[in-house]
């Protein structure tokens, strides 16, 4: 085996790390030489680099021991390639790394001695990534947990330059748009500032290549595609996919016009209730706000019953009780990943004796009328603050509800008789937070604390108007 010219500290180093002398040993670091790469120099070669890892990750991976001098992510195959300032540190990365399995993102991902003794990247990696500058950019977004819009692309990407059109679609890879510029340097100057990053705090990173498309064609201007060279282009059809050629059409379309900075903030929650994944069943990504409940008791249910139970999940826009299906009701969130969140947890839930379906409907929002009671100036809504912990709390209805806002000087007495009308009380116990008191009721089923929920959320106790929610544990 030739090696390169090294100085002599390195040559002991990669002594060290590789024997050649038919040793005998079963373990011989030499048996491992094939997993490390025949190539000793500065450059390492990284493997099942999925999509969702960024340059940040792989640099924080390999930093601790050295100055990381380039780095190349060839998306394409799931690879990267990073160049170490010098041999030493890159020994240093690998002799680690043959002991402890990196593992990015909860990925495993696999290092080795590159071939190559030097990278050459052109316009920050644009040329390394086998892809030429063209004015176009595919976007891949990574860990979506907001609806991503044309406005919202809109605003990220115009900063760079004048941008004429926008194409969204879902495709194997996730959620992804192609942006065109007026100009490759506007793409290319976008592409070097934004590859990486975060649309919100925590969410919806940007993986941003060049596209090898030479014009974008655009049918309509709605949710999905934009052309802003021709604004009077019109919406197509509801149902019919804008842009059938470069993706799936799956929509990804905003829940009403939401501003930028209400969406970083619900983003910012989102993230920060649901840092750890997404609760099992929840996508993200769902577009539409409007549900629909059926199967309601019709002799006991009202519109302010159904705003304390679906504004466990999100802020309530308005809600209708439909007047030629009595036992039907319209319930419009604040977005659609509060709408999926009442969907996935409410469905199935008993109230008043009564299995309730829940599901999303076809109608966008809920239009106002005489029959429509409006819900998004209440102060009641539980989201306008402490979001993220309201996020955290949410799940299917259970056996024990959690009263807050007490008076200070309410008994557990007077709680019992506040709340017992609606089921059998297994358990109480009342106990002081910060100075505030508070109470966990155990009632002998879901369908009774429901009830109690339903009925005595917002109503006044002692001068209180008190607060209910579903608790999570299972005893008190």
């Amino acid at each position: 085996m030739k090696l390169p010219l090294l100085p002599l500290f390195s040559l002991l180093l990669f002594s060290s790390l590789f024997c050649f002398g038919g040793c005998g040993k079963a373990n011989c670091a030499s048996s491992d030489a094939l997993n490390l790469g025949f190539y000793l120099g500065k450059v390492i070669h990284v493997r099942n680099v999925g999509h969702e890892i960024s340059e940040n990750d792989l640099l924080q991976l390999f930093q601790p021991f050295g100055v990381v001098a380039k780095l190349v992510m060839l998306r394409a195959k799931n690879q990267a390639l990073l160049q170490m300032q010098d041999i030493s540190s890159a020994v240093n990365a690998l002799q680690f790394y043959t002991g402890v399995q990196p593992s990015v993102r909860g990925r495993n991902v696999y290092v080795q001695f590159s071939s190559h003794q030097e990278l050459t990247i052109m316009d920050q990696n644009s040329q390394a990534r086998g892809e030429e500058p063209n004015r176009i950019l595919l976007v891949t977004i990574h860990h979506v947990l907001y609806p991503i819009t044309v406005e919202v692309l809109h605003k990220v990407f115009s900063p760079h330059g004048y941008v004429e059109k926008i194409v969204t679609f879902q495709k194997s890879a996730g959620f992804q748009a192609l942006v065109q510029y007026q100009s490759h340097q506007n793409a290319i100057s976008a592409r070097n500032a934004l590859q990486g990053r975060n649309i919100y705090d925590g969410c919806c990173q940007l993986d941003i290549q060049f596209s090898n498309l030479d014009e974008l064609q655009v049918n309509y201007n709605n949710e999905r595609s934009r052309d802003f060279t021709n604004p009077s282009l019109t919406s197509e059809q509801k149902g019919k996919s804008s842009q059938p050629m470069y993706g799936d059409g799956r929509m990804y379309a905003q829940a009403g016009e939401v501003g930028f900075p209400q969406q970083m903030g619900n983003a910012a929650a989102i993230a920060a209730a649901f840092a750890g994944g997404l609760p099992a069943g929840i996508s993200g990504t769902n577009d539409r706000c409007t549900v629909i409940v059926s199967n309601l008791n019709t002799e006991r249910i009202d519109e302010d019953k159904l705003f304390n139970l679906f504004s466990l999940y999100g802020n309530i826009m308005r809600i209708k009780l439909l007047r030629n299906k009595h036992d039907h009701a319209l319930v419009q969130m604040g977005d659609g990943f509060q709408a999926e969140l009442a969907v996935h947890f409410l469905k199935g839930a008993i109230l008043f004796g009564k299995r309730l379906e829940v599901n999303f409907s076809k109608h966008p929002s809920i239009t106002t009328g005489v029959d429509t009671h409006e819900y998004s100036n209440s102060s009641l809504n539980r989201f306008n603050r402490n979001a993220a912990k309201n996020y955290r709390y949410c799940c299917s209805p259970t056996k024990m509800i959690h009263v807050s806002t007490l008076p200070h000087d309410v008994t557990e007495e007077e709680i019992i008789d506040h709340l017992e009308e609606h089921g059998t009380i297994v358990n109480t116990k009342l106990f002081e937070t910060n100075g505030k008191k508070q109470v966990l009721i155990l009632f002998a089923t879901e369908e009774e604390a429901t009830e109690a929920l339903v009925c005595k959320h917002a109503t006044s106790l002692n001068g209180s108007i008190i607060r209910i929610s579903f608790s999570q544990l299972q005893s008190i």
